[in-house]
């Protein structure tokens, strides 16, 4: 009772839960070893598993505070792990784009469909989101990569998007059960 009544609180004045940035680090942390054992596949571009969590942390936080530090977080660390030329640069600005995109999105839809539905949806959409600014960084404002847009959305993105959204399809369900059975915070 006592805890549920400072939650509240601390929700009126705008701080950060402790709680559910421990949860979000721990999705980065998760997606990080998975953007890191990815082999590029395309120039050094690789399929960037980092997305489907920082999708998960923003369907399950979907606060703009939250939001915006896990794209930054997001960003960051696909930034210092990527394997493509000029793919520092591109991260970080393909990664807090992206994030507010699938927030707006998410807000959309959030009580119109299904989560179980939604989050696969929007994953593949915002993976693809992702990997169209990302490659336009890349080969439009670089220059640093040859081979052109359509053959990196065909070979890096659009499988990228097919993995993610399995990733989410499996992932987010057991998730989504593991935090009603054990309470530790509320998802908005």
């Amino acid at each position: 009772m006592i805890f549920h009544v400072a939650e509240k609180a601390e929700k009126r004045r705008g701080k950060m839960n402790t709680k559910v940035l421990v949860i979000l680090s721990l999705l980065v942390g998760i997606g990080t070893v998975l953007h890191t054992v990815i082999p590029g596949v395309f120039f050094g571009v690789k399929p960037d598993m980092l997305l489907s969590m920082m999708f998960l942390g923003i369907i399950l936080f979907p606060q703009p505070k939250y939001v915006v530090l896990l794209a930054l977080a997001t960003g960051a660390i696909s930034a210092l792990t990527t394997q493509a030329p000029g793919g520092q640069i591109a991260n970080l600005i393909d990664k807090p784009i992206t994030a507010m995109l699938f927030l707006i999105l998410f807000l959309f839809v959030k009580n119109k469909v299904n989560n179980k539905i939604s989050a696969p949806v929007l994953t593949a959409i915002g993976t693809m989101i992702s990997g169209a600014i990302f490659l336009s960084v890349v080969l439009f404002f670089l220059g640093a990569m040859e081979g052109g847009f359509i053959a990196g959305m065909l070979t890096v993105v659009l499988p990228a998007a097919a993995v993610n959204t399995l990733i989410m399809i499996v992932i987010y369900p057991v998730v989504e059960g593991i935090l009603k059975r054990s309470q530790p915070i509320t998802s908005l």
